[in-house]
């Protein structure tokens, strides 16, 4: 058993702001889609606002990045979730309401009870930006295993491409 656990972060250029019309039926599907999320085997922690979501926390000057984050026990857990749940329906429509971007998650191991913060996550973004997946920053096409595990998990590819 490993004294890690897994952190994501994601973030999107919002096409509009999150009260406007374009954005609305996204917004609508917040509660629910966080909800499954923690009812899933190996859910752990998410960031969380004001309102329940992370919609309202504001890391960037542009009023229109949204992030998101949250820890699981590994990395299939968190890919169960994202491919094999009704989030994989709202993912695949995310370019009705986010602008394009390169680079827009990435992984890395947290000791267990560590809640990450959205300068922590922006930063690990920027070092897998910069230096490509690496133990510190990674993708699930190229996992890197826990500190403290030798055998590295299995890529789990981008299902939604």
């Amino acid at each position: 058993m490993s004294g890690f656990h897994l952190a994501q972060i994601n973030i999107g250029t919002l096409k509009a702001p999150v009260d406007a019309p374009e954005t609305a039926e996204f917004v609508a599907n917040l509660g629910v889609i966080n909800a499954l999320a923690e009812s899933q085997p190996g859910f752990i922690w998410r960031l969380t606002g004001d309102g329940d979501d992370a919609t309202d926390i504001q890391p960037f000057e542009n009023p229109l990045m949204a992030v998101n984050m949250s820890v699981w026990t590994d990395t299939e857990s968190l890919a169960a979730f994202v491919y094999r749940t009704a989030h994989r329906d709202i993912m695949r429509r995310r370019r009705e309401w986010f602008e394009s971007m390169e680079l827009y998650m990435c992984l890395w191991w947290v000791p267990i009870g560590h809640e990450p913060t959205p300068e922590e996550g922006i930063a690990r973004l920027e070092i897998l930006r910069r230096r490509g997946p690496s133990p510190e920053a990674f993708t699930f096409r190229e996992p890197f295993p826990a500190p403290d595990v030798a055998t590295p998990p299995a890529a789990i590819l981008d299902e939604c491409a």
